[in-house]
């Protein structure tokens, strides 16, 4: 049986050196699911991997996208399936590993089976969103699908609007054709999670140095370069927003990255609390590498003793 191991965890907690290290011992590629990763040019911001690290190991699904390119967590699903369908012959324990929960959450346990917008709706809750501004179409997700409503991210315009087409367009709730809870998909190979973790104060810490180094690194000048299109779904992301900002005028440079470094650790408690909801997951410290390899190790062993 194929294994597939899931290296999870909050972002800058040290998701990257644990994968390299798992991806020598095992000797395989990297699928990442960071779904800003995926954008050429984003290096700095999104901590892409090196030159040195995808030379020293295969990394898939990065820098492969134009700014402006579509893609969705159904796609990065259908495509992850298909790569893992080539791959295992030849690498029977592959890696994923990345900060988008749902990207991780598709490839785990299926992408919900949500219907095509079509083009007029689309159209037309752009138009809504152009013209009545965020608050008020959360007003009236509110009113449609308090259950998603509860647990959107209201500040993300993408997902409000998405959710409101499906609203429209199908005369139902969006929460309705949601499946993340239930009717999980059965995948043709063994699951094994491991999360990593720090304490809370290491963490932050952590965070406050990346985006310190990311700006010696040269993220201003990134965001200088992307300022022009600013308005792509795919520069919606913690590090550009709030540079954009000071580019625009609107803030000091200083209170910009204070931003970055405080929307991050926003960000860490997000996925932390999304990731503390799945008893799938095995817990570990990033330095406890031998401890992970040990226990994935086990837990390929324990499932081909338990093969038929």
């Amino acid at each position: 049986m194929n294994n597939l191991v899931v290296i999870i965890g909050p972002t800058a907690v040290g998701k990257t050196k644990v994968s390299l290290a798992l991806a020598d011992r095992f000797n395989c590629p990297i699928i990442s699911a960071d779904s800003r990763q995926m954008y050429k040019g984003l290096e700095i911001g999104t901590a892409m991997p090196t030159k040195e690290e995808q030379e020293h190991c295969k990394h898939y699904f990065v820098a492969q996208l134009d700014i402006d390119d579509y893609y969705s967590a159904a796609r990065y699903e259908q495509e992850v399936m298909q790569l893992l369908e080539k791959e295992f012959p030849s690498h029977p324990t592959m890696l994923l590993t990345g900060g988008s929960m749902l990207y991780i959450d598709s490839v785990c346990n299926g992408i919900d089976d949500i219907p095509t917008v079509d083009d007029e709706t689309r159209n037309f809750i752009k138009e809504k969103y152009a013209i009545e501004g965020l608050e008020r179409l959360c007003d009236e997700l509110r009113l449609l699908d308090p259950e998603y409503y509860n647990e959107v991210d209201r500040k993300n315009p993408k997902r409000v609007m998405h959710a409101l087409e499906i609203c429209y367009m199908t005369g139902r709730t969006y929460t309705s054709f949601r499946t993340r809870d239930h009717a999980k998909k059965k995948r043709p190979f063994n699951i094994i999670k491991i999360g990593l973790r720090r304490e809370r104060e290491e963490l932050y810490q952590r965070i406050n140095e990346r985006v310190d180094q990311m700006m010696l690194d040269g993220l201003l000048q990134e965001a200088e370069r992307f300022y022009p299109m600013r308005e792509k779904n795919s520069l919606n992301t913690v590090g550009y927003k709030e540079l954009f900002k000071y580019i625009a005028g609107d803030w000091e440079l200083p209170f910009a990255i204070e931003k970055i470094k405080q929307n991050t650790r926003i960000y860490s408690r997000k996925q932390t609390t999304w990731y503390r909801k799945d008893e799938e997951i095995s817990w570990f410290h990033p330095d406890e590498i031998e401890n992970i390899v040990k226990h994935i190790e086990y837990r390929i062993n324990n499932y081909n003793h338990q093969k038929p």
